[in-house]
């Protein structure tokens, strides 16, 4: 990962709650092209400054460095949603 441990997040124009962390801002050189055209265009959100420990909303910071270190990017999915949870159980 770049030496800074920092990170630019990326939210998908196609899909909600779909995010991508980035070690280099404005970098999709190196992204495969499958995922690009799922994602969409990406909006900038916020960087950030990833450390061991650091609570993150929907993902394990630990993951997300692993990701970016060994593949150099990560894909935040949205949630699954239970209808249950919502709506109670008798669905």
């Amino acid at each position: 990962m770049n030496q800074t441990n920092r990170c630019w997040i990326y939210k998908s124009s196609r899909k909600d709650e779909m995010y991508l962390y980035l070690p280099e801002k404005d970098d999709f050189s190196d992204l495969p092209a499958a995922l690009m055209a799922r994602f969409g265009t990406p909006l900038f959100v916020m960087e950030l400054e990833l450390e061991p420990g650091r609570k993150l909303a929907r993902t394990d910071v630990l993951k997300v460095i692993s990701d970016l270190d060994d593949q150099g990017y990560h894909l935040q999915m949205p949630p699954e949603l239970t209808p249950g949870l919502y709506y109670g159980n008798d669905l």
